[in-house]
Formats: structure tokens, C-alpha cells, sequence
């Protein structure tokens, strides 16, 4: 690889001078939890396979932030569900997510953890967004890994983004009490 196809993270913008540089705390605050994402893969079916494949070399999520992936929920902030989620599945996965620290983002991958995919039945949970918020949804089934990664790339844009303050705002409180989240 030639070092013109390198690109580089972009520093938030600020005031530049001789010996200094200034920007705000939200800036320095995004850039630096957009990168390093460790994520926690939640995966039931075949979804997961997929998301092996995206942790491989090929694809190599590292590339982006995620090189350690968590499977205590304790040391993670990204959520990846990735299969079908029983209704029976569904409490241990909203312990899974009350056990993670806030800031928490969750990316829901293929189309039953979207929308309980092709299986409109009464024992399979019809969207893990029944049970816990959803950041970023990942179509698909199962998706490409070429999806999942832009799904993450989306995600890090909208923890980029985040005010420092969001997750201790009223609507993120309220959103939380709508899915009786304490």
C-alpha cells in the first residue's frame, strides 16, 4: 500500500498557533470516542457469521477503532445484536445493555434484529427496538460485511457528532424511560 492511499484522521477544527492549538472540548471529546469503539457482538444466527468475516483480515474492522472486541458488557459501549432475538432472549438482552456504561450505542445487524425478519411469528421479537434504543440499523440477511463496516462508519459519524452533555439531557432521559431504563 502506497502512502497516498493513507488517509489520516482529520483533527477537529480550532485555532492554530505558533505552539498551540485550540478547539472544543465536544471536538476532541467525539473525535476520541468515534475511534476507539469496542464493541460487543451479540450475534444468534447467521448475521454473527457475517460479522466474523468483517472482523477478519479482509475486511479488518480494527482499521476503524473496534480492534478489541469486549464480551464483558461492562467494557464495552458498542452493542452489535446480530440475529434473531426470541421474546424469551429479550430480557437477557436488555441486561446485556443495562450492564454497559453510558455513553452506550447499539447497532441492530440484518433484518431480524431490524424487524424480526422473516419471522413474523409469536415466539420472535419483532425488532430489538421493542426492548432497547437503536442508534444505527443495518439492513440485510444476512448483510454484507461491506454494510456492517459502513453501519459502524455511520455510527462513529453520529458519535463524532454527539454533545458531550446528550447523555445526561432531558430527551435522553425521557427516551430512557420509555423503555423503563433507569
Amino acid at each position: 500500500m502506497s502512502d497516498s492511499n493513507i488517509k489520516m484522521v482529520e483533527p477537529p477544527e480550532g485555532v492554530v498557533g505558533e505552539g498551540f492549538f485550540a478547539t472544543k472540548l465536544n471536538d476532541v471529546v467525539g473525535m476520541a470516542r468515534a475511534n476507539s469503539l469496542w464493541p460487543l457482538p451479540f450475534a444468534t444466527s447467521c448475521c454473527g457469521i457475517e460479522f466474523m468475516a468483517t472482523m477478519a483480515s479482509h475486511y479488518d474492522l480494527a482499521r476503524f477503532g473496534s480492534e478489541r472486541v469486549s464480551f464483558s458488557p461492562r467494557q464495552a459501549d458498542m452493542l452489535m445484536v446480530m440475529g434473531t432475538i426470541s421474546k424469551k432472549m429479550a430480557p437477557i438482552l436488555r441486561q446485556v445493555y443495562e450492564q454497559m456504561s453510558e455513553p452506550r450505542w447499539v447497532i441492530a445487524v440484518g433484518a431480524c434484529a431490524c424487524s424480526g425478519g422473516i419471522f413474523d411469528t409469536y415466539s420472535v421479537l419483532q425488532g430489538i427496538d421493542k426492548v432497547i434504543p437503536v442508534d444505527v440499523y443495518v439492513p440485510g440477511c444476512p448483510p454484507r460485511p461491506e454494510q456492517i463496516v459502513d453501519g459502524v462508519m455511520k455510527l462513529q459519524e453520529l458519535v463524532r457528532n454527539e454533545s458531550v452533555r446528550r447523555r445526561s439531557s432531558p430527551e435522553y432521559q425521557e427516551l430512557l424511560a420509555s423503555y423503563n431504563i433507569k
